[in-house]
Order: C-alpha cells, then structure tokens, then sequence
C-alpha cells in the first residue's frame, strides 16, 4: 500500500562532489541545506549577506558579489543603537560601524573572490512579496524594525521576476561561464501574509522559475515546496509554529537532494565524514580514559587520511580540538 504521493525529480545532467564549488542564497531553507554541505565538509559558501526572502533582494546582493566594491560607513544606516545595512540580515549589524563594515566586507570579499569559480549557485525563494524603501529608492532585505511608513510593501508579479533574472543570469554567466543555478522555493509558509496571500506568493514564485528554466540554459528546479506539500502532507513534520520544518523535514528533502544531485562515489565519505563530527561533537565523561584516548588517536588518523586523499576538505577545527584532547597513554 502506497501512503505518499512521491515527487519525480528529473535527473540532472551534473552532480555535487567534493571538488564542487557552491554558493546558497535566499530564506531560510538555504541555510538548512546550506549547514547540511557544511556539515559533511562540501565547499560551500552560504547567504553572504545574510538570510534574504524575496527574488530582487536575492538579485541585489547577487550584484553586490558581482559589483565586488567594498561598503563604507556612508553605506550604513543608524537604527536606535545599530548600524545596519539594508542589504544585509540584523545579524551583521552592530553598534560599532567599523564592526558592522567588517562583518559585512570579509564576507562579501570571499563571495566575490569564489564566484568566478563556482560550479553551482543555489537560491531559495521564500516570498514574492517585498518592502521599498521610498527614501533610498530599494527593495530592502531587511527592514531592521525602521518605522513602517518609510515602506511601500508590494507583491512582484512574475514577469518582475523573469526580466530581472534573465538579465542577472546573463550577467552571471558572462563572469562565469560554466556555472549552474538551481532554484527552489522555500517550503516555509509567510502567514503574516494570509494563506490566499502565501498562495499567491508561492505561485508567482513558480512560474517565475518556470519562464526562466524555457528562456535560459543551466538553469534548475528542485521541487522542496512540492515534497512537503505531498510527500509530507502531516502536520507532524511541522515545528511547533505549525509553519517552519522541523527537523526531520530538513533531513527528509535533504536526503531527497542528495539522491538527486550528489554522485553516488563520495556518499561513503560523506558518511566517514559524518563519524567523525559525531565523535568530535561527543562529550566524554572521563576525557583521559584510555578508551576515549584511542578513539581520538581513531578519528585524527581518519581526519590525517581523508586530508591526504581530498585535500580540499578543511579539518582544521575538528584537529584542534581533538588535539587539545589528546594525552599519552
């Protein structure tokens, strides 16, 4: 007896290995995904400028990487004690600007460094429905708690989106000629927006995905919306706000992600790799007992044989720590 109703994910003509470039942008759903490849060591560049939710937001820090010209503090807005941008998440804000500007330069540095490099781009929508600044004359990525009548709040339309990303993609691929980008949309429903609201959104969002894989090469869909609304159809899957994943959500399309797109060779490693953060991770009752000792000797031979073999894989904190925890026996 069949309970689900499974999505087909059509075959890619690429995958993901561990000499992959990536860089994930958008809601929250990015980051999920995103920590999942950090977790098993992928080389992988996550929301540089922080989470962001709709398409031209997405579109503005993507010129930013591009534009690769450093923010000042005249960049900067202050904000009761903060200074924010407002292409940025509140998580690079600070109530030291030249923090807030260091924050915001290392990390946009490093994007526009490996862009040119980069295999495939990743970005998650989560909502067609944006905030203007009237006075700066943006859509802004966050509004950072500004008063609300310096907004004009609006729902793109598809061909916004379209126009847009045509033009951004080309770009993209005039950098970089050989990069992919993978669309989704975030699972994750925006109920301040109402459910027909929410609706309305995640269907601009789609057909907006849709256009741009008929009009433009290397581009792709992966259909995470579509798993939790039928394979997951189960409000048990849900955190307790009824409206985020939970954590065996994230797993699930996770796993459905990696069957999809990463090359069956590297999943032995990817499950070494995985051992090795669970021992690192584990706290031991008596770190100097001789059977906690051999498991460290254990997982920094792996580590100093994984390195050898894939030497783009960084273990530098995992070493560190599990040297720190070592002791002669």
């Amino acid at each position: 007896m069949n309970l689900q109703t499974k999505i087909t994910i059509a075959a890619p003509d690429f995958s993901i290995d561990y000499n992959s470039k990536l860089m994930m942008l958008g809601s929250c759903f990015a980051e999920n995904m995103g920590g999942k490849f950090s977790y098993y060591k992928f080389d992988v560049d996550v929301n540089p400028c922080g989470i962001i939710y709709n398409p031209l937001s997405v579109a503005n820090v993507l010129r930013l990487i591009m534009e690769g010209k450093p923010f000042g503090k005249d960049d900067l807005r202050k904000v009761g004690e903060k200074w924010v941008s407002l292409y940025h998440h509140g998580a690079f804000s600070s109530t030291d600007p030249e923090e807030c500007l260091r924050r915001i330069n290392e990390r946009l540095e490093r994007a526009t460094r490996e862009l040119r490099s980069l295999d495939l781009l990743v970005i998650t929508w989560g909502t067609a429905w944006v905030y203007k600044h009237v006075g700066e004359n943006m859509v802004v990525s966050n509004c950072h708690k500004i008063p609300s009548q310096e907004f004009e709040r609006s729902r793109l339309s598809v061909e916004d989106i379209v126009k847009e990303y045509v033009e951004l993609i080309g770009r993209l691929r005039e950098i970089n000629p050989g990069l992919r980008v993978l669309f989704t949309v975030s699972p994750i429903r925006h109920w301040k927006d109402g459910a027909h609201g929410n609706q309305l959104s995640k269907a601009t969002l789609l057909l907006a995905i849709d256009q741009l894989r008929e009009k433009l090469d290397h581009v792709y869909y992966f259909p995470a919306y579509e798993i939790v609304l039928d394979e997951l159809r189960d409000y048990r899957f849900y955190a307790d706000d009824m409206l985020h994943m939970s954590g065996l959500t994230v797993d699930y399309i996770w796993e459905r992600f990696l069957y999809s797109f990463i090359t069956p060779d590297v999943l032995g490693l990817m499950n070494q790799i995985g051992r090795i953060n669970k021992g690192v991770a584990h706290r031991p009752f008596d770190p100097q007992s001789e059977d906690y000792q051999r498991l460290v000797k254990k997982m920094l031979a792996e580590i100093a044989m994984i390195s050898h073999s894939y030497p783009m894989i960084n273990f530098s904190a995992e070493e560190e720590k599990l040297k720190s925890l070592e002791f002669k026996i």
